[in-house]
């Protein structure tokens, strides 16, 4: 409907010598003053919707259909939104909620107020940076199965990396987070299902800017129906196991499960324990997918950034295989995933609504105003990143590090994500293990577009093919 208001939206991408510009929308030229067309825009693309006045450190306002919507793209004010004032705007916007409740519930990802502050804790002593190490095993021996996958596939053989990676990723949280595999047909199930059903889940809540401050439930669609069951079918069977004692005593679930036990104001039945351990299970393994599978597009166009890192894994591991003792030692590994997760972050849009009238530097926010943090305009700033739009990894390397509150990929202040650490190590380990044995390509002639559902991917995913590495030892 009104399809024919949004306009094409066109994307850039060029390689000169060793000077890459990685894919991304092109500045959006439609005509000011037209909201409707905006939000049609945003509906197919949100990425699409920035002008290049926008890529400045500012803050903005504009109406869209009597809603309020406060742009925030300077370090200094949203350190005030997600820390000064962060119980004002801790609420994550309606579009978010609605979207994700049908398949996560309740989970820390989507609660606020009371129960946000009574999970928080939780599930950040779970994924706590310090037990990180403990989880290195089942890292490094997962990553490897994938590698002596690929070595009984020909020479050249193509995959679709997002969904390769989306498994690998999938598989790491399961046995992490349950104490048990979930098996590829398992993990390729829950692949298909959250693409399934990002695809169907509208981009914008038409609902919340026509007055409805809750927005609009999610309409069921048999489609959407069918991917939450299956979603739910596979995560509620390693719960089930792992209460049965057919899990690991030493999984994430096994700490919710005494901690509850310990504390029973938790009232973390099993819906509960389902909706926290979907969360986990669902941020974790999609984000780490994502940036691991835009990494393999970058690498593959910057062959002289592969090379380097090809030499540094030589240099660390030699012939062994890398493991999470060899991560703080990967200094280019970790460059790479950095500007990876710069210039491509996994939730490109950080939204907020606001519980009451507020000011942010000097514009009035009134209640229910939507409040917007955008990490791809921010990272794409040109005042806070030099040649923003290009892949430079040296802009992470001999501990230079991003003015604070400029780079944010895992969003900030007390709603940071709490797996950072976790889905950090184990995308430097992932790429180090699979890079030391396999050049993985796109296609020259393969255009890549960047698109945001819930998630930034690859729109149809990313075609590869796999070659293995003659060098590997020099």
């Amino acid at each position: 409907m009104l399809s024919w208001l949004q306009r094409p939206v066109e994307f850039k991408e060029q390689l000169s010598g060793e000077v890459f510009e990685p894919a991304h929308a092109k500045y959006y030229s439609g005509a000011p003053g037209k909201p409707l067309q905006l939000l049609l825009q945003a509906r197919a693309d949100f990425l699409s919707i920035w002008r290049a006045s926008d890529y400045i450190e500012k803050v903005s306002q504009i109406k869209l259909l009597g809603r309020q919507i406060v742009v925030v793209n300077s370090p200094d004010m949203i350190r005030q939104v997600v820390v000064k004032r962060h119980e004002n705007f801790e609420r994550k916007s309606p579009q978010m909620r609605r979207a994700l409740e049908y398949l996560l519930g309740d989970g820390l990802f989507i609660s606020d107020g009371e129960t946000w502050k009574q999970r928080r804790s939780l599930v950040s002593d779970i994924v706590h940076m310090n037990r990180v190490p403990t989880f290195g095993p089942v890292m490094e021996k997962t990553a490897t199965e994938l590698v002596h996958r690929w070595d009984g596939m020909p020479e050249g053989a193509t995959v679709n990396a997002l969904h390769e990676m989306a498994g690998l990723t999938a598989e790491i949280i399961s046995r992490s987070v349950f104490g048990n595999q979930l098996g590829k047909d398992s993990a390729d199930a829950v692949t298909d299902s959250f693409t399934s059903y990002q695809s169907l889940i509208d981009s914008i809540n038409i609902g919340y800017f026509l007055g409805f401050d809750e927005g609009l439930p999610v309409l069921r669609t048999p489609s959407l129906r069918r991917s939450v069951k299956r979603i739910h079918g596979i995560i509620d069977k390693v719960v089930e196991d792992h209460l049965a004692g057919r899990g690991d005593h030493n999984s994430m679930v096994e700490l919710l499960i005494r901690r509850q036990q310990r504390n029973p104001e938790l009232k973390l039945d099993q819906v509960a324990l389902r909706n926290e351990a979907a969360t986990i299970f669902m941020a974790g393994h999609e984000t780490t997918a994502a940036t691991l599978t835009w990494s393999w597009y970058l690498l593959s166009r910057a062959e002289w950034v592969e090379k380097a890192l090809h030499a540094e894994i030589a240099k660390v591991c030699g012939d062994r295989t890398p493991t999470i003792d060899d991560v703080p030692k990967l200094e280019l590994c970790k460059a790479i995933i950095e500007e990876t997760l710069r210039l491509y972050p996994p939730v490109p849009i950080l939204a907020r609504q606001a519980k009451q009238a507020d000011k942010i530097g000097d514009i009035d926010v009134a209640p229910g105003a939507l409040v917007l943090i955008v990490p791809w305009i921010l990272h794409r700033t040109a005042g806070l990143f030099e040649d923003p739009h290009l892949f430079k990894p040296e802009r992470f390397m001999n501990g230079k590090r991003p003015t604070p509150y400029s780079y944010i990929p895992f969003a900030s202040g007390p709603r940071v994500c709490p797996g950072l650490h976790f889905g950090l190590t184990e995308s430097i380990l992932c790429l180090a293990i699979i890079a030391q044995k396999y050049k993985v390509r796109v296609a020259e002639d393969h255009k890549v577009e960047p698109i945001c559902r819930l998630t930034l991917r690859p729109k149809g995913g990313l075609p590869v093919t796999l070659h293995r590495r003659q060098d590997h030892a020099a």
